[in-house]
């Protein structure tokens, strides 16, 4: 049994828990993953202790379950989160979030002469660094850092 100290947010039936999410990102993965548009419950932690991080941000989604693409935008901006799949309270599934190899029709090229600004098509985008965050554009190659990236 969990004491009022460690016990800092409640318990959830169905959904998705988004844990280990830098605090200064939180928000930022709040607004990807258009939760205001959600008809869910939802529990945000913001500034909660971390032992690893110093504080963490934590987001629990009642019966949400993301796809593929709505996972790598968090990986975007919060890489290394942890991600737990929960079925009648017990946690079925959990896995580390990382950058893919490619990002497909998630992120705009910041290159206004790019193809893809000026035809009707998918992005596609190669992760360089999956560390510091940096892509390339398949098209024009153009190298874009994380603080640049504008997601479609």
């Amino acid at each position: 049994m969990e004491s009022k100290e460690q016990l800092q947010i409640a318990a959830l039936k169905d959904g998705t828990v988004i844990d280990h999410i830098p605090s200064e990102q939180l928000f930022k993965v709040v607004s990807l993953l258009k939760i205001d548009r959600l008809k869910a419950a939802v529990t945000i932690g913001y500034g909660l202790n971390s032992e690893k991080m110093g504080t963490k941000g934590i987001l629990k989604i009642a019966d949400k379950f993301f796809e593929e693409d709505e996972i790598n935008r968090i990986a975007l901006v919060a890489p290394c989160v942890k991600l737990s799949i929960i079925h009648n309270y017990e946690v079925v599934e959990k896995k580390l979030i990382h950058l893919p190899d490619e990002l497909k029709g998630l992120t705009k090229c910041n290159n206004p002469n790019c193809i893809t600004n000026n035809e009707p098509m998918e992005t596609c985008f190669e992760v360089i660094d999956k560390d510091g965050i940096i892509i390339q554009c398949y098209y024009c190659e153009m190298r874009i850092r994380k603080e640049e990236i504008i997601m479609c």
